[in-house]
């Protein structure tokens, strides 16, 4: 009984002892290993090491966001919003769209930017949408809601011929036309690439007569809210173009008299109304501030004046938003709101 005991017991120590030296030669073999190889053992832990340190980065950053200025924008204003995509991240293309119109983002210096514009009379929020598609990547969709301030806009009474308040049935075909005739060119402008850099300028440099979202009351009716700005200027004074563009209309229309209109690309265009006579033609290129044709009364009017109008695609809006608007320009914080 003692000596199986024993014999057990040595075996035993003995199997021990005959596993701990393979796991000793293993152990040499590797230190062999690393030691003639270690330049290629470095490599790989310098790799493995920048790999890690790179998802962390993108990870810190945070996922892509939506910002826009003004913060606060008014019911048919100008916005423009800019899309931060965390550091190292490959975008190819970025659509996006806002209140049922395109937006073009484009590189800048301060990130990827895009004009948009707010409806008028949308007192509930609206939703700016941008995919973002990666090389090699999935395609990530961002959702910002922008809630409008309302516009406070008076009430203004006018009085005009009857023909122009209230159009004859034999003329409802011609207007039909010509409205179809500019929202042609209004949705055209989002196929053309963005043709201005500098800031946009006022066409004239004349007093303002009339804002934008005037309710309009027409012998005594109700008939249209004001959609743009009136400048001041008798017969024959000159009237300038807001910025570089294309002219895509030139034509004599009922209700808005002598127009031109001024594809400014990025779906942006702009209008000048009720002119006595044009200088441009369709198809010229104008640069900003070129005098483009004189201030006049044609069309339902109650004397010399130029209307001035923007456009985004089918959107309209206050045009004095663009004065000075530059697409590249660095944002300021946003004021911290102060408890009282």
């Amino acid at each position: 009984m003692r000596r199986a005991t024993f014999w057990f017991i040595f075996g035993t120590v003995l199997l021990d002892m005959l596993a701990l030296g393979i796991i000793a030669a293993l152990l040499l073999v590797t230190a062999m290993v690393v030691v003639r190889r270690g330049v290629v053992v470095s490599v790989v832990a310098l790799v493995a090491f920048l790999g890690v340190a790179s998802a962390s980065a993108q990870s810190a950053a945070g996922p892509p966001r939506l910002t826009w200025r003004p913060r606060a924008p008014l019911e048919g204003s100008v916005v423009v919003l800019e899309l931060s995509a965390p550091t190292g991240d490959s975008v190819t293309a970025v659509h996006g769209e806002l209140a049922g119109e395109p937006l073009h983002f484009e590189r800048t210096t301060h990130g990827l930017r895009a004009l948009a514009a707010i409806p008028f009379d949308r007192a509930d929020s609206v939703a700016a949408r941008a995919a973002i598609d990666r090389a090699g990547g999935p395609t990530d969709t961002v959702v910002a809601w922008l809630v409008p301030r309302r516009r406070r806009a008076p009430r203004e009474k006018l009085r005009a011929a009857p023909e122009f308040v209230q159009p004859p049935d034999s003329l409802e075909e011609r207007i039909k036309e010509e409205q179809e005739l500019v929202t042609g060119v209004r949705h055209h402008a989002h196929d053309t690439p963005r043709l201005w850099v500098e800031p946009f300028i006022r066409p004239r440099s004349s007093a303002i007569r009339d804002r934008f979202g005037v309710a309009r009351m027409f012998n005594g009716m109700l008939r249209s809210r004001h959609m743009g700005v009136d400048f001041a200027g008798r017969r024959g004074a000159s009237v300038r173009a807001a910025n570089r563009g294309v002219v895509a209309l030139v034509a004599d229309l009922y209700l808005s008299g002598t127009t031109i209109l001024i594809d400014h690309g990025a779906g942006l265009v702009t209008g000048y109304l009720h002119l006595s006579r044009t200088l441009v033609a369709v198809g010229d290129t104008v640069a900003r501030g070129q005098q483009i044709g004189e201030v006049g009364a044609s069309g339902r009017v109650t004397g010399p004046h130029l209307h001035w109008l923007a456009a985004y695609g089918g959107i309209t809006f206050d045009p004095l938003g663009l004065v000075g608007l530059d697409l590249d320009a660095p944002w300021t914080p946003s004021p911290k709101r102060t408890r009282p």
